[in-house]
């Protein structure tokens, strides 16, 4: 479940990288102006963002963060085996396990994701998808780890 401004924010954040490279930038989003700058103003077809929808750029960046995670799950899974008391990472429930993943990633490899933000996100997962403990079970494991 993602949120739709999420996809908005990053396309918003591609397309400034794309800008300060280009020095100007025409939006992509519409495929019908898309075809018009074609037709009528070729030479401007350098400047139309790379961009096609923020759906396309959440699904990239999901797919990059899981690839990432799964390149280091083991060393993820010992970590939190480590801060989880009484608990292994085998008898974890598959959705706190895999909002674990997901903070400890961030929390340690991810620069662009402050550890207080993963920390808060996690947290928020869980009270979204995990059971009744699972907010306060995530939050004791990614506190210990933030130590």
């Amino acid at each position: 479940v993602v949120e739709a401004a999420l996809g908005a924010d990053m396309v918003a954040m591609s397309e400034a990288k794309e800008l300060t490279e280009k020095g100007f930038l025409t939006s992509s989003c519409c495929p019908a102006f898309v075809s018009y700058i074609k037709s009528t103003f070729p030479d401007l077809v350098p400047f139309i963002s790379h961009n096609c929808s923020p759906m396309v750029e959440i699904s990239k960046y999901i797919k990059e963060k899981c690839k990432a995670i799964a390149s280091r799950a083991a060393e993820i899974d010992v970590m939190i085996n480590e801060f989880a008391k009484g608990w292994k990472t085998t008898r974890m429930n598959k959705v706190d396990l895999t909002i674990l993943r997901l903070a400890v990633y961030e929390m340690k490899w991810d620069e662009d994701v402050p550890v207080s933000v993963a920390i808060n996100e996690a947290v928020e997962l869980a009270k979204g998808f995990g059971g009744e403990e699972s907010p306060s079970f995530i939050n004791g494991i990614l506190a210990k780890l933030a130590e």
